[in-house]
């Protein structure tokens, strides 16, 4: 989400629709080669005209399409920053409102007990069980994990 913006603070507001929608091709691939396929489309068809918003989308192209490594229960999750966004904002929005409300020890006090509580409304991770894989370096590929490695798995 984040890079999108940066890319679209570099255009014009009218070609801004048209590299959003190529940029939306390129996450929303099905897989790494397809996502590539539109990120090369997107680079060709707009790098002439605004060379600065496409060497901003080439500058971090592989950590982009990284979360094609994982589960693809996991994609939605990778693909946001939502979860970051969305825990801060309470915090940020209390803190915000308390201003000079005591001492280090007290804002922190009170920024532990806001995490606290609001990790109560998280949602569990889709495909939790995959985490596994995750953490044992299991290699996946376009989100589903490859033979090789369930064979020995297996065995």
């Amino acid at each position: 989400m984040h890079k999108t913006a940066n890319v679209l603070n570099k255009l014009p507001k009218s070609v801004q629709p048209k590299v959003k929608a190529g940029l939306h091709e390129i996450w929303m691939a099905e897989t790494r080669e397809g996502a590539q396929s539109a990120c090369d489309q997107v680079l060709k068809r707009f790098e002439a005209k605004y060379p600065k918003a496409m060497e901003c989308l080439a500058k971090d192209h592989d950590e982009l399409l990284a979360f094609y490594d994982f589960p693809a229960e996991h994609w939605a999750h990778l693909r946001t920053t939502n979860p970051i966004e969305s825990t801060f904002a309470t915090v940020r929005f209390r803190t915000q409102r308390t201003r000079n409300c005591g001492s280090r020890e007290t804002t922190l006090a009170m920024v532990f007990k806001l995490l606290e509580s609001t990790q109560m409304n998280w949602r569990r991770i889709q495909g939790f069980r995959k985490l596994e894989f995750v953490i044992n370096n299991v290699e996946i590929r376009n989100g589903e994990q490859l033979t090789e490695q369930a064979d020995r798995n297996t065995a």
